[in-house]
């Protein structure tokens, strides 16, 4: 399956789409089409049967190198739609590449390597997991051009980055490595193969109970915006939902008898 051949996707017998940036010659940097192909992409994924992972990053030199300033020229007057306006549920179409990922109903994790600069940075911090190459070059890049960041990366990085980290990095746009990413709570893993981690990543997910594993991704995007008692409801409405599925209870049994048994040889 392909998106307009920008971005590539590749459902796996397991249940594990294969998610590609496809615009290698320009290190898949984001113009206008490309914009369109990710969230053309994310909408595909959360309409895609026997779904269980995606795994996500960028083919050639690099995940993405942020925005292709070459690709946007000034419109006239009245004819660039405003940044307020939602285009997408809650986003404008700049922040759905970001929260398209967010919003996809399964686990998804980013391999990245090589440059990941600001929409790129933006657009991996909306994975769930981020898998990062030690010498990967990242930047929340918008303060360079005097601008800041506004597709998605101060809703998604609640949560991940310190205060005072956050502040630096968009303030100064320094660039940092993927060791530093991890530090700064950018990176989950730090690795030479990123790709081949987040596919094990993506694999034990996948042999996971499907309803299980979404049901805890809707109460880990609900945990930073909800109050403690509405946490508390929204655990027991999903286990409640999961338990009714036929003959989950009678596995879920199954497995920690099993459990007790090993205990029992240690």
């Amino acid at each position: 399956m392909t998106t307009e051949n920008r971005v590539t996707i590749d459902l796996t017998d397991n249940g594990v789409a294969q998610v590609r940036f496809n615009r290698a010659e320009k290190m898949n940097a984001l113009d206008p089409a490309q914009f369109e192909a990710i969230i053309a992409a994310g909408e595909e994924l959360r309409e895609m049967k026997g779904l269980r992972a995606v795994v996500l990053a960028g083919e050639g030199r690099s995940f993405c190198a942020g925005l292709d300033v070459s690709s946007f020229t000034a419109s006239p007057d009245g004819e660039r739609k405003p940044l307020t306006e939602r285009t997408h549920g809650n986003a404008n179409t700049f922040q759905e590449v970001a929260m398209t990922w967010r919003k996809c109903p399964v686990p998804v994790i980013a391999a990245i390597h090589g440059v990941c600069f600001g929409g790129g940075m933006q657009i991996a911090s909306g994975a769930d997991i981020r898998v990062v190459h030690p010498a990967s070059r990242m930047a929340i890049m918008e303060m360079k051009w005097g601008l800041v960041p506004d597709m998605g990366g101060y809703h998604l990085w609640r949560g991940n980055v310190r205060d005072d980290v956050l502040r630096e990095l968009v303030y100064t746009n320094r660039e940092f490595t993927g060791e530093e990413a991890k530090e700064y709570g950018l990176a989950t893993f730090v690795t030479e193969d990123p790709l081949g981690k987040a596919n094990d990543i993506a694999n034990e997910i996948a042999n996971r109970n499907p309803e299980a594993i979404r049901a805890a991704k809707r109460l880990q995007d609900a945990m930073l915006e909800q109050s403690g008692d509405d946490i508390l409801m929204a655990e027991s409405v999903e286990q409640a939902g999961v338990m009714r599925k036929p003959n989950q209870i009678e596995a879920v049994m199954a497995g920690m008898q099993k459990r007790a048994a090993n205990f029992s040889d240690v």
